[in-house]
């Protein structure tokens, strides 16, 4: 059953879905769901290996923050392109 939270950061997609059906300023294309479902997995599944792998709750915390901090400089550069990389967006 533990395993099944792993997909449960793909809920937070319904946001941008229903920002994309109300508003014209919200304009997510598929491969922008997509982009964003697989980082949501990697970090869902990264927290869990982590959570399941180390015992030190110090270390776990650490850890899941890099994750997390990892999580957010992806996003942040293929939303804006925080850093010019070839994979910025807008």
């Amino acid at each position: 059953m533990k395993s099944k939270r792993i997909f449960y950061p793909l809920f937070l997609l319904v946001i941008p879905l229903i920002g994309t059906l109300v508003s014209d300023q919200v304009t997510w294309s598929p491969f922008d769901f997509l982009a964003m479902g697989l980082l949501l997995l990697v970090l869902g599944f990264g927290i869990h290996i982590v959570q399941s792998k180390i015992g030190s709750r110090n270390l776990q915390i650490l850890f899941v923050g890099l994750l997390t901090v990892v999580f957010l400089l992806l996003w942040a550069e293929l939303a804006v392109g925080v850093f010019g990389s070839p994979i910025a967006g807008s």
